[in-house]
């Protein structure tokens, strides 16, 4: 999800304008020449000396008249994904779990306003394998998920009104919140338990625990959840056990990342 055109003077044109077709290639699954220019809103010959230009960085392969982005869009999402922070000291902590709960965990931070998911991990009994594939792949919002409830509980105010102005309270099912005092009271309430409930505000049937990830200073580096079907979160499992378990869990990759933080000053001290 490509965020709204600030139209900000300092964008360079020629980067963004590249950024736009490798977007292209993305939702074309693809694309010759005339496809990209026409999706793009550019000329052909444009067109075409962007592609051959990507091409040369290796950004992009031809298979005959066709262009689609290369495997080094991997190998650059891969080394993004294991440098982070969150990766590093969480990814153990969401498949264990996926195992006690049996269900989908989940690891994600925030960027521009965004859901970005760094980690999934499938429990015994997990549904919607096609589904979760697909929110790897795509930014989505933060105030129908209970990890992007969690992370909005805790940033700035006026950081929340920024990225509600910005991205607006889409409806995803009739249990969204979609009125921004109705989102402000629900991030109270999460501040004040320590967890936030997604029930059942992204997709009918579905329920979720999320807990935040936060420095010593109370900044919030992102969010961890279990989501599965009603059916099964329900009860005390759903009140009392998994947010008991969640919570843990987000405690204990604090804890981490901290003592991380702290054996690097050990290894450096300063004068």
């Amino acid at each position: 999800m490509a965020p709204p055109n600030t139209g900000s003077h300092r964008t360079l044109e020629t980067v963004a304008r590249a950024c736009d077709v490798i977007e292209a290639l993305e939702t074309l699954d693809g694309a010759g020449v005339t496809e990209v220019a026409e999706q793009v809103g550019i000329s052909k010959s444009s067109a075409h000396s962007y592609l051959g230009t990507l091409q040369e960085k290796q950004l992009v392969v031809k298979h005959g008249d066709q262009y689609h982005l290369s495997l080094e869009f991997l190998y650059l999402g891969n080394s993004v994904r294991h440098r982070h922070v969150l990766f590093r000291h969480g990814r153990a902590h969401i498949d264990h779990l996926a195992e006690e709960s049996g269900e989908y965990a989940h690891l994600m931070c925030e960027q521009h306003g965004l859901e970005r998911n760094i980690y999934k991990a499938a429990g015994e009994n997990a549904v919607g394998d096609d589904y979760h594939t697909i929110k790897e792949q795509k930014a989505d919002l933060l105030h129908f998920t209970s990890t992007g409830k969690a992370v909005l509980a805790y940033l700035p105010s006026a950081r929340v009104e920024e990225i509600v102005d910005q991205y607006g309270l889409v409806e995803k099912t009739a249990n969204t919140i979609t009125n921004k005092t109705a989102l402000f009271d629900e991030l109270e309430r999460i501040r004040k338990h320590g967890y936030a409930v997604n029930d059942e505000e992204e997709v009918m049937g579905i329920r979720a625990i999320g807990a935040p990830i936060q420095t010593p200073n109370g900044s919030v580096l992102g969010a961890l959840s279990v989501s599965g079907p009603t059916s099964r979160l329900n009860g005390d499992f759903f009140t009392e056990t998994l947010p008991t378990l969640i919570t843990e869990r987000a405690n204990v990759i604090e804890a981490n990342i901290n003592m991380s933080t702290a054996s690097r000053s050990i290894d450096s001290p300063t004068e």
